[in-house]
């Protein structure tokens, strides 16, 4: 079940990033989706992964993900753009190599939370579909900015996706023993892509309905605390 879910998150990955190629894409503000995407993945980290993560006895590996997610970010990644003008200068392969082992830790995460508590696994497939929203759309911004053709952006894009199922398959070297901790290593994931990624880019310049998205989104993630 959990390689379905990581396949959802694929998916979705491979449309959003088909979306610049939609003629009315230039009217969507995507500080808003950036917006959204950071409360959602904030609150699903401190409402869901946390209390699950035993952190008294982890707090080594949500200060590890936390910190690897931030040289991953700034050493590899793709950084999400909140206007249709991204600041990155192109996609090499370093770029797709770091999306790649983001999304492959968030494929594990995802399998560990279904297997910890399948509700879990669902909350935590959500967030990452959510927060790659944005990464899909930058990805396809910046290779269009490039001059690659459809089926260039398509092929990375199905390769990044590629790696959720991958990682989700991958959770299999995880001990059961050990999920706590691989818990709270995506918790310190999470709340770095929410507060020091998506966060800062949305809020480049003052909106209030960029706080409502924020806001919303976080609202989405502790709704589902009591759904479940």
């Amino acid at each position: 079940m959990f390689v379905l879910l990581a396949g959802l998150a694929m998916l979705t990955d491979i449309l959003s990033g088909l979306l610049p190629f939609h003629p009315r894409f230039k009217g969507i503000s995507t500080r808003y989706v950036l917006a959204f995407a950071s409360g959602t993945v904030i609150s699903a980290a401190f409402f869901e992964l946390l209390p699950e993560a035993s952190v008294a006895d982890n707090w080594a590996y949500l200060g590890a993900g936390f910190f690897i997610m931030y040289l991953i970010d700034k050493g590899l990644a793709l950084h999400q753009c909140g206007e249709h003008e991204c600041e990155v200068t192109g996609v090499s392969w370093v770029t797709v190599l770091g999306m790649a082992a983001d999304n492959i830790i968030d494929g594990m995460g995802i399998a560990v939370a279904y297997l910890t508590k399948p509700a879990l696994g669902v909350i935590v497939t959500l967030a990452v579909i959510v927060h790659e929203i944005p990464q899909g759309i930058t990805t396809t911004l910046v290779m269009k900015g490039q001059g690659f053709r459809l089926s260039r952006i398509l092929a990375t894009l199905v390769v990044a996706g590629m790696m959720y199922p991958i990682g989700a398959s991958l959770s299999f070297l995880i001990p059961e023993g050990a999920h706590q901790a691989a818990i709270a290593f995506v918790a310190g994931v999470f709340i770095y892509t929410g507060a020091a990624a998506l966060m800062l880019e949305a809020h480049r310049r003052f909106n209030r309905f960029v706080i409502l998205s924020l806001m919303l989104g976080s609202l989405l993630a502790f709704a589902m605390k009591f759904i479940e």
